[in-house]
């Protein structure tokens, strides 16, 4: 249609703000399309900028409890001040606008619009920080990208179903994805339902490094968890819940708000099944019953929720080496991938080394 039209001709760039600034001196914009045609911008998410964890009559999010518990994380720190966005994104926004981007993803913090997901009310000053942030982000001709979900969900569905695990989480999302459409569709014209939602699947279910921390052996050594089976089963919800979100957007928001919806991923199993309807053939050789399966009525829902773009966040390359047809020392990190990833080959490094500091708390891009 005309929608997916204009938008296949929309290209995004987005440079994290401190890359940009390092590297500022080798990139000129004459190389890249006039702003009419071409986005070029800068990316955060709200746990990591944010601070204000308690201000605004914020909920706790998953993060707000997990870097509070003693051990793990491993300087100690957490994101209870972070960047203090929550109180300067007025000068954040005008550093953005002195560098010249035209565009900004951000992501909303869920806990900020409803503290108890949907068991609990619509927060007012939450709604009004976003809306400063957009209306902001406009006066200064920067167009707000929206990430809806960016690893943070409220404790309380934690505590109540066991988050990502439960299929009740897929009702959680769409009522949150709805607020954000209701509240921010206006203005908002961009939308990502989830960032790199495989990812989240892998640190947080089978490494155990992102809350809720869950993990087995070989992969890690925590108190709960499945490595085997559980980042399937969030993988399945995670897609089922953007599905939901992209059918809500099309059939009430999308025809008289004018705006487009995708997702940013890292891997094709969950392209596979947003896009064809099932996951790899591969993958389900490979992991056999351990992959649930779509019925009939969910794949039918996915195949009719296609998406506007796909956001592809890369950060580096690496060689890969195929497991299946070759013998390879696997790294209990590459999971069930059946391929070894490295950044050397015969010795010889892919590239240039950097050192990248990552400041703060943790890695949710």
């Amino acid at each position: 249609g005309r929608m997916a039209r204009e938008a296949a001709l929309w290209l995004l760039l987005l440079f994290s703000a401190h890359l940009l600034l390092r590297r500022a001196s080798a990139i000129d914009r004459g190389q890249f399309p006039p702003p009419t045609s071409f986005l070029f911008g800068t990316s955060t998410s709200a746990y990591q900028i944010e601070g204000g964890y308690l201000e605004g009559k914020k909920g706790l999010s998953n993060w707000d409890v997990y870097t509070h518990k003693q051990g793990t994380i491993e300087d100690g720190s957490n994101g209870d001040i972070a960047a203090d966005h929550y109180h300067r994104y007025m000068e954040d926004i005008e550093l953005m606008h002195s560098l010249g981007v035209n565009s900004y993803r951000f992501s909303i913090a869920w806990t900020r619009i409803l503290p108890r997901g949907r068991f609990g009310h619509v927060n007012p000053d939450g709604v009004a920080f976003y809306n400063a942030i957009i209306n902001a982000l406009l006066h200064k001709g920067i167009q707000p990208f929206v990430t809806i979900f960016h690893y943070d969900i409220p404790h309380e569905l934690e505590e109540r179903y066991g988050g990502w695990l439960s299929p009740e989480i897929q009702k959680d999302f769409g009522y949150f994805a709805e607020v954000c459409f209701k509240m921010f569709g206006d203005r908002v014209k961009f939308w990502v339902t989830m960032n790199q939602p495989n990812l989240l699947a892998k640190f947080a279910y089978m490494n155990g490094w992102f809350p809720p921390g869950h993990c087995s052996k070989p992969y890690g050594n925590c108190a709960f968890g499945n490595s085997s089976i559980e980042p399937y089963i969030v993988g399945h919800n995670m897609i089922l819940s953007h599905a939901n979100a992209v059918s809500i957007y099309r059939n009430n928001y999308q025809e008289t708000q004018g705006g487009y919806i995708g997702i940013a991923v890292a891997a094709r199993w969950f392209l596979d099944p947003i896009i064809l309807g099932d996951y790899p053939a591969e993958m389900r050789k490979i992991l056999g019953p351990t992959l649930p399966e779509f019925t009939l009525k969910q794949k039918k829902k996915l195949h009719a929720t296609k998406l506007d773009f796909i956001g592809l966040n890369h950060y580096s390359t690496w060689y890969l080496k195929d497991c299946i047809f070759s013998s390879c020392e696997m790294d209990p990190m590459d999971g069930d991938a059946r391929a070894l990833s490295l950044a050397e080959r015969d010795g010889v490094p892919i590239g240039k080394q950097v050192n990248i500091r990552l400041l703060n708390t943790n890695s949710c891009y």
